[in-house]
């Protein structure tokens, strides 16, 4: 029987994927992810959205956030973006936006199996 492991802060599902190897420090732009790191610039093509984590402010929603675990095969990165709900959404261009969808061969959830790890 799997066992599930809930995580419900943010820092946890940021440990959690950087165990599974999401190690990079991904920033949102209007047109692209960019790595600081590296000065790496990864267009809306050049990547997929794995999975996303949604975290609501219980007592203030300026603490609601979204994290997006994000992988690109052509540049054989994987990483992590952190956003705000809402914040400079109006601000991506179309391309960007569709991109951040999540890929729907991986569903999200804060919970997950943790069977076989």
């Amino acid at each position: 029987m799997a066992t599930m492991t809930t995580m419900t802060t943010v820092s946890e599902v940021l440990d959690r994927l950087q165990k599974k190897g999401y190690t990079v420090d991904l920033n949102l732009q209007k047109d692209c992810l960019y790595c600081q790191g590296n000065s790496l610039r990864i267009s809306p093509e050049e990547f997929l959205v794995d999975k996303h984590y949604r975290f609501e402010g219980m007592s203030d929603p300026g603490d609601a956030a979204v994290i997006y675990a994000i992988s690109s095969e052509r540049y054989g990165v994987k990483g992590t973006l952190v956003d705000g709900y809402g914040i400079s959404s109006e601000a991506l261009s179309p391309e960007m936006i569709e991109a951040l969808r999540e890929n729907p061969a991986f569903p999200a959830s804060p919970t997950e199996s943790t069977a076989g790890k």
